[in-house]
């Protein structure tokens, strides 16, 4: 039976170097699942080893402490994967992985999944780079956590945020408007902070709403004020 079209590896990153062939041969190895908004699809200490491509949707890899307050890492988008870790070190989950909407994902076996590392090279390496994408963004994220203020980690984390929208003249579109919480959970503050700090950044036109968007009015600018507190 043909894959659906809405479940198909196409547009999985790690996958992109091989042929409709291959990847229609790795798509008949998959397991196809659903997840609903805010539904939980891995936790933190299980003991799976399957890895996770997201074919459609959006993902959240986040922890929690011991007195609840939410730790988030990272937010992935359709076309990314998850769940390597487990599968090639065969310990458990390092995070949970909650569905921010309406998602598709397909499986892997671990054992398949490294068979595939093996029999093509170009993957594994792809997997590499992004593994070496999510060190580097940790190591930043800890130095941020460990020299920055409150307020300077809420400026440090607006900018991750606009550099992908990041336009000619220097401003800079994110989308959608970054939540309040989100952005306390990603920088170990409260939401009163961050809704402070863009209270300020508004005052002194740095940021704007606009529709269903916040625009950095001067990137330069935030960077400064970023690099200046970080001694770069």
């Amino acid at each position: 039976m043909p894959v659906d079209t809405a479940e198909s590896l196409n547009k999985i990153e790690i996958f992109s170097d091989l042929d409709p062939g291959e990847i229609n041969q790795l798509e008949k190895r998959c397991s196809w699942k659903k997840f609903r908004k805010q539904e939980l699809i891995l936790d933190r200490q299980e003991e799976s080893r399957e890895v996770y491509f997201i074919v459609n949707g959006r993902v959240r890899v986040v922890n929690y402490s011991l007195s609840g307050r939410e730790v988030t890492f990272d937010d992935l988008n359709a076309g990314t994967s998850f769940g390597e870790l487990a599968a090639l070190d065969n310990r458990p989950r390092s995070a949970n992985v909650v569905a921010l909407e309406n998602t598709t994902v397909a499986t892997l076996t671990h054992e398949t999944f490294r068979e595939h590392l093996m029999q093509h090279p170009e993957v594994a390496l792809r997997i590499m780079v992004q593994m070496a994408r999510v060190i580097r963004a940790s190591t930043e994220r800890i130095m941020d956590l460990s020299t920055l203020g409150a307020n300077n980690r809420v400026h440090a984390e607006l900018l991750r945020l606009a550099k992908p929208g990041i336009r000619d003249d220097q401003t800079a579109v994110i989308r959608p408007i970054p939540i309040h919480g989100d952005i306390a959970s990603r920088v170990s503050t409260t939401r009163e902070t961050v809704a402070r700090v863009f209270g300020d950044l508004s005052r002194n036109d740095l940021v704007k709403r606009e529709d269903d968007c916040l625009i950095i009015l001067d990137v330069d600018r935030l960077t400064d004020m970023v690099e200046e507190f970080r001694g770069t």
